[in-house]
């Protein structure tokens, strides 16, 4: 799994490119734990290039979310493939997780 840091509009977005599994999901996890310890509250995970996330990725994303929103932000997905959006709905998380379509529209959600 790689991972690229980047901001747009004050919203940090973070691609995922690759596997979360339980090899890589704890550098997901601390990837998100410091952007918030930072500030940076107002998260997308672009995941347009993630090809497959176990349940340890998922546990990431949860406390990725978690928190997010206790800092006064959020975290939301973008461009989730329909591979893992499957995963996503089958476990539960697309009642947590709002996703989007692209980078775009997610950051654009935080403005409403």
């Amino acid at each position: 799994m790689e991972l690229e840091i980047s901001s747009l509009e004050g919203v940090t977005i973070i691609a995922i490119r690759g596997n979360v599994d339980g090899l890589t999901a704890d550098k997901l996890l601390r990837a998100l734990t410091e952007r918030v310890t930072d500030g940076a509250s107002r998260l997308v995970a672009d995941c347009g290039a993630l090809e497959y996330t176990s349940s340890a990725g998922l546990r990431s994303l949860l406390s990725g979310v978690k928190l997010a929103r206790q800092h006064g932000g959020d975290l939301r997905l973008a461009g989730v493939k329909p591979q893992v959006l499957r995963v996503l709905d089958l476990s539960g998380f697309t009642s947590i997780l709002k996703h989007y379509p692209d980078v775009p529209n997610a950051v654009a959600s935080f403005a409403v």
